[in-house]
């Protein structure tokens, strides 16, 4: 029965209604419980989240601004100084600065790593000092900075065995909502510790960079001198007593290191010794001011590097992965690297007088692939200076090896620690920041020292363009390592021929592997092949120059500096500059030009067309061929042949014309070009083109004239006949008078000097002279020839 009643259609029965109706209710009970419970969990989340709330805003920003010494030796005081600053909403009481130092980290990745979590709360700092090694405040206000200083005997740090020892500055304290003492805020650092002298000191070369932005244009002066033209007055400004330049020049000299110098840099600033000029808007130039602040700065670099080691790069500081990757495809771009390379020794020895080294190549951050190693060492250079992070060790070699790699081909990598290079890379504006960037750097040169007791060669190779902050901290972290215990200072060329380490990896990484963010920012294609279209321009423009080397050396180095490293990023100026660069050039070839022509008239069947030929600038042309060119022989013939070409030689702010024979076979007009060559066939400038309207003489013209030679010949007919009459009738009234008395045997008339006798000479005299007379030859139809352009309409010399 019970059983029936759960059949489909039937109601079911009592005893089963309940049960099912006991089972709702048991299940539901907990769920019903937890409904109850609801408000009460829910007020113990929010109380929760208000507590992590206020504990993430009530930091405190601990700063430490001074640490020293830097590497403390036993029985010295260390001090550690700065401020903290609370950054939340509540104020600190009870507040306290503490210093805790942990254990030894035992490798430079260690190193690194606590580097990354400097300012982490939620990291172990070791045992706290304490003691009277505390700084206290009674309270710190919401966004108020106060200072402290704690300093300690280095016994009471509890430092055990050599190593870099992580050091915890921490503040605690108290706030309103979380009335308990906690950390709020820490900054970590570390703590090189060297007992005494280490067993083997580890050789450290240190480079030090000398470059700057592109700041030369091409365009010179005209006079003697040939007045450079600078892009601004930003060089000024960074050799300027503060300027970036000027405090790397003065950090630098009171170091031990090799100077690594951009050529283009010296010339720039030697140019500014003398008389220059700044580019204004538009076409318009002003004149420069700072030609004392740039012969002081070159003094004081001449002395620094008296006596160091000074590496030359390429003129202008070449981009080789740029011309690896972009250029190498471009005809021409890697003579442009060759040039850029034979002018950098020269350089510098004519404005620092020292003999730099040119062996060395070095492309952007120390990234290589095999293409950038060929290129490098394309012009010249047989070591390049590559960097850890990618010339990376692929053993399982337990130390850092000696910078000396040979990778194949006579060539060596020296490879600069990556480590040690990159620390001063980012913003070091502020002292704190500079302090852990000296701390990290000394620890990890420390770790290095003691990873084994194999004494190797390092380089650190920091960025092309360091700021004057960043440059600041390098030289203090420079001087504290070179005043150290466990490095002494090397030059580069030392460690390029130190002993390389066997087990060092020299595989150079695939050209797939060098790194994108480096490849986004390179020079593309378009950019070598318009260096390419200046550099044949330039090309055509010199060889019809009389002193080639005042076009041929601006624009020269000009397109060295086309490629330089410093573009990278700067995409929109580096265009720029090279629209620049080959705008000026156009603007120079253009003043060599051919005169435009308005139609000529030739009358006749033959005549010369005169052609002038311009040039505007201050030197004089030579070896160009001037052509004239008829479109139609048939109608026009120049020369007999269908064109005809003459040398072309005009002084500088002179004009020439030249004169091309023509011959015309047939009524109508003719096109004539006329075109400037080079002596090698190439065309230079663009042609002018006119016409020439040929016209013939007519039979009636002829008749015209014919008649008219007519009528001059009866006429001259008839004044011989009227004075043979008029001869005729003195010599017979003469016959009718008969001889006079005392007349003398001169007047017989059958003297021949008789009077009859002279007027018969004298008519024939004259006769004579109007024979030899051609009245009816033809004046020229055209003027003396002239030098001006051509008017319209004109006629040309027959």
């Amino acid at each position: 029965m019970a059983e029936a009643a759960d059949f489909p259609g039937m109601t079911p029965s009592p005893a089963r209604r309940w049960l099912r109706r006991t089972g709702a209710l048991l299940a539901g009970a907990p769920l019903l419980a937890g409904l109850l419970q609801l408000p009460a969990v829910t007020a113990q989340a929010a109380e929760q989240a208000g507590v992590r709330e206020a504990a993430d805003t009530d930091t405190v920003a601990v700063a430490v601004d001074l640490l020293s010494p830097s590497a403390p030796a036993d029985g010295e005081t260390l001090t550690v100084s700065g401020t903290v600053t609370n950054n939340g909403k509540h104020t600190v009481t009870a507040a306290h600065v503490d210093l805790q130092v942990g254990q030894a980290l035992a490798t430079r990745s260690a190193i690194d790593r606590a580097a990354k979590r400097a300012d982490s709360l939620s990291s172990d700092d070791g045992v706290t000092v304490g003691g009277k090694y505390v700084a206290k405040f009674a309270k710190l206000k919401p966004g108020v900075a106060q200072p402290f200083s704690i300093s300690v005997p280095v016994d009471k740090l509890d430092l055990g065995k050599d190593g870099v020892y992580p050091l915890g500055v921490s503040l605690s304290g108290e706030t309103s909502a979380q009335p308990w003492d906690r950390v709020l805020g820490v900054q970590r650092t570390f703590l090189p510790w060297q007992d005494g002298e280490a067993d083997t000191r580890t050789p450290t070369t240190v480079l030090w960079p000398l470059m700057s932005t592109v700041h030369m244009t091409a365009e010179t002066g005209s006079n003697a001198q040939q007045t450079p033209v600078f892009l601004n007055e930003d060089l000024a400004k960074e050799i300027a007593p503060g300027g970036r330049l000027a405090q790397m020049l003065t950090l630098g000299k009171q170091l031990d290191v090799t100077w690594v110098i951009d050529p283009d840099l010296l010339a720039s600033v030697d140019a500014m010794t003398g008389s220059y000029r700044i580019r204004g808007a538009g076409d318009t130039t002003t004149a420069g001011t700072q030609q004392a602040v740039a012969k002081q700065w070159l003094d004081e670099l001449q002395s620094a590097v008296t006596g160091k080691e000074v590496v030359a790069l390429p003129f202008a500081d070449p981009d080789l992965a740029s011309l690896a990757h972009n250029g190498t495809g471009v005809a021409g771009s890697l003579s442009q690297l060759k040039e850029a390379t034979d002018v950098a020794a020269t350089t510098v020895q004519t404005v620092l007088h020292v003999t730099p080294s040119t062996d060395f190549a070095w492309p952007v951050e120390g990234a290589v692939d095999p293409s950038i190693v060929k290129v490098a060492t394309s012009a010249g250079a047989d070591k390049v200076i590559a960097r850890s992070d990618s010339l990376a060790e692929t053993g399982d070699l337990s130390y850092t090896p000696s910078a000396a790699r040979p990778i194949g081909g006579g060539t060596t990598a020296v490879v600069a620690d990556s480590w040690l290079s990159t620390i001063f890379d980012g913003d070091l504006t502020t002292a704190s920041a500079s302090t852990l960037a000296v701390q990290e750097f000394l620890a990890q040169s420390l770790e290095l020292n003691l990873q084994t007791d194999k004494q190797r060669s390092i380089v650190v190779a920091p960025q092309r363009m360091p700021t004057a902050d960043q440059a600041r901290a390098l030289a203090e972290a420079v001087t504290r390592l070179q005043g150290g215990t466990w490095s002494q200072p090397q030059q580069l060329t030392a460690a390029a021929k130190a002993k390389p380490d066997p087990a060092a990896s020299t595989k150079v990484p695939s050209r797939a592997a060098y790194p994108a963010s480096l490849r986004k920012r390179e020079l593309p294609r378009s950019a070598f092949e318009e260096m390419a279209d200046t550099q044949d321009k330039l090309d055509n423009f010199k060889v019809i120059l009389a002193n080639e080397a005042r076009v041929v050396t601006p624009f020269g180095r000009a397109l060295n500096r086309e490629m330089s490293t410093s573009w990278r990023g700067r995409g929109a100026a580096a265009s720029a500059f090279r629209e620049g660069v080959r705008a000026y050039l156009d603007t120079l070839t253009g003043q060599v030009k051919l005169i435009d022509k308005s139609e000529t008239k030739l009358s006749g069947r033959s005549a010369t067309i005169p052609v002038t030929v311009q040039n505007n600038l201050v030197q004089g042309v030579d070896h160009l061929v001037l052509r004239l060119t008829s479109t139609n022989q048939t109608r026009l013939e120049i020369s007999g042949e269908p064109y005809a070409e003459q040398r072309i030689t005009v002084s500088g702010g002179h004009t020439t014309t030249v004169k091309f024979s023509t011959s015309a076979k047939v009524n109508g007009q003719t096109t004539v070009i006329a075109q400037l060559y080079t002596e090698d066939g190439q065309e230079y400038g663009a042609p002018v083109t006119f016409d020439v309207k040929v016209t013939e003489i007519t039979a009636t013209v002829m008749l015209v004239i014919g008649g008219g030679v007519l009528l001059l010949v009866l006429a001259g007919f008839r004044m011989y006949t009227q004075r043979k009459r008029a001869a005729a009738r003195e010599a017979a009234e003469a016959d009718e008078d008969g001889p006079q008395e005392g007349d003398g045997p001169a007047d017989d008339p059958q003297d021949p000097a008789a009077p009859q006798d002279r007027h018969t000479e004298e008519s024939g005299g004259q006769a004579g002279a109007d024979d030899d007379e051609q009245p009816s030859d033809e004046s020229p139809d055209t003027e003396a020839e002239s030098a001006d352009p051509s008017g319209t309409g004109e006629r040309v010399d027959r």
